[in-house]
């Protein structure tokens, strides 16, 4: 039967795999700053039998661990970097390890190696059967700045790949024929005159002004863009005390939306809107532009599969201890709780999820740069429990399930599920021939081309 010995192996590496997400849970790292994770983590690979390159694309902390020959060649995208602020211990109670500093809020300790789990468990099947084929593991950083695949895609990394898989920890067993956004983030810096705030105001010219004229622009901007489009921001800089006239400001600008078309042209706007708060206020305007990405484009043929596979791989049940936690974890955000059970029609005593959801069709207003691998070749992304059903995203409560075996469990359910849908991609030749004329036919797709302009590099320093 397709996907035993995967499954086996699987098991059989469990202590590894599970110890080095908690090692990465424990030794949290910013974007591009992931040396651990990669580090570790090319290590198992090696180990393993891969031929693993580090560094690839000019990206210091990005993994290349290749097995096999020939075609079809299958990706499977990882990712290692946390969020800063969400320090957590394994607790039930908002408790940092450090007050302040970086935790996986995001999971992403668990989605690194949940795709290590996958490929270890595809060589050994593909070894025993002699399958022929290539699968990579992508390690690739700062998802969480949306800019880690951009820029392995503009070096050509993912270049040759004939289908990619991307797992992320969630709080259901779920895929979507929906897809995430689209996106560019970017900084505007405005340089100003200082002067003394009450004898000579007339002498200054306010960088903060221009800033807060920028975001009343973006305000009145939000009624005349589609209803997909999201506009937010923080502004970063905003001068030093009331009694200077603050000579420098700045406000840093995320613009999302269902297509790359749409995001390009609210960004064009928003840079009109800066470059007349600049002449209001008679300061001078720098433009920094971070980084930008595709909307991911789930690939309905990818989906069904996975869908199926998630259906066919056996899922651990939850102890009592598990249950217990992810019950306390949800007082602490019980309207979002409450809202999933709605949603998805859950019972009132689930705190994990349980069970498959139907594939939907909606889309998230959430953005990943898995949208530039699945315009560079047929791409599904999927979820699996991993947290409590109220763990909100990007949260203390994600982080504390993450360390734990709520999460371990989602990740080796996961790492089960993308072994037995990469081996039918091996076996079922049909499947991604179908899978790739979909992809040619997608309505709206065009020919992939980097967002991020070859003159930005790669923002990663030791």
């Amino acid at each position: 039967m397709l996907g035993v010995t995967a499954y086996k192996t699987i098991e059989e590496k469990r202590a590894i795999l599970t110890g080095l997400a908690k090692k990465i849970w424990e030794c949290p790292e910013g974007p591009y700053l992931e040396y651990k994770a990669c580090e570790w983590s090319a290590e198992v690979l090696r180990d393993a039998g891969f031929q693993v390159e580090t560094g690839v694309g000019g990206v210091p902390t990005a993994i290349k661990a290749t097995f096999g020959a020939g075609h079809p060649v299958i990706g499977f995208l990882g990712e290692y970097d946390a969020l800063p602020g969400l320090s957590q211990k394994v607790s039930t109670k908002k408790d940092p390890v450090i007050e302040g500093g970086w935790g996986h809020g995001c999971g992403h300790n668990l989605l690194g190696v949940g795709h290590i789990g996958a490929v270890l468990g595809m060589q050994a099947e593909m070894t025993e059967k002699k399958l022929p084929g290539t699968i990579i593991y992508f390690g690739c950083p700062a998802e969480e700045l949306l800019t880690g695949k951009v820029f392995m895609a503009r070096a050509g990394v993912f270049d040759g790949i004939d289908a990619a898989a991307a797992w992320h920890p969630g709080t259901m067993n779920t895929v979507s024929k929906g897809n995430c956004a689209s996106l560019n983030t970017f900084k505007l810096h405005f340089k100003g005159r200082t002067s003394h705030a009450a004898d000579d105001p007339y002498n200054g010219r306010s960088a903060l002004d221009a800033v807060e004229l920028t975001n009343v622009g973006a305000q009145y901007l939000r009624e005349h863009v589609t209803s997909d489009v999201r506009i937010h921001y923080v502004i970063t800089d905003g001068g030093v005390a009331p009694n200077i006239v603050p000579d420098k400001a700045c406000v840093w600008y995320y613009v999302r939306a269902a297509t790359r078309d749409c995001v390009e042209d609210v960004y064009a706007r928003m840079i009109k809107i800066a470059k007349g708060a600049a002449m209001m206020t008679e300061t001078e305007l720098e433009i920094e532009f971070i980084g930008g990405c595709y909307p991911t484009c789930n690939n309905h043929v990818l989906v069904d599969s996975i869908h199926q596979c998630m259906t066919q791989v056996p899922r651990e049940s939850w102890t009592s201890d598990e249950i217990a936690f992810a019950s306390e974890i949800n007082e602490s955000c019980d309207e979002q709780c409450e809202m999933t059970r709605t949603l998805f029609n859950l019972p009132e005593d689930e705190h994990i999820h349980d069970g498959v959801i139907p594939i939907q069709s909606k889309g998230e207003s959430s953005s990943t740069d898995v949208g530039d691998v699945a315009h560079i070749a047929p791409t599904v992304f999927f979820y699996t429990a991993a947290a409590s059903i109220g763990s909100p995203g990007h949260s203390w409560q994600t982080a504390a399930c993450s360390g734990m075996s709520i999460g371990e469990k989602g990740m080796i359910f996961a790492a089960k599920v993308m072994a037995l849908f990469g081996l039918k991609i091996l076996t079922e030749p049909g499947m991604l021939s179908e899978a790739k004329k979909e992809f040619d036919l997608s309505a709206g797709r065009k020919p992939y081309t980097c967002p991020i302009p070859a003159e930005i590099t790669v923002p990663c320093e030791k």
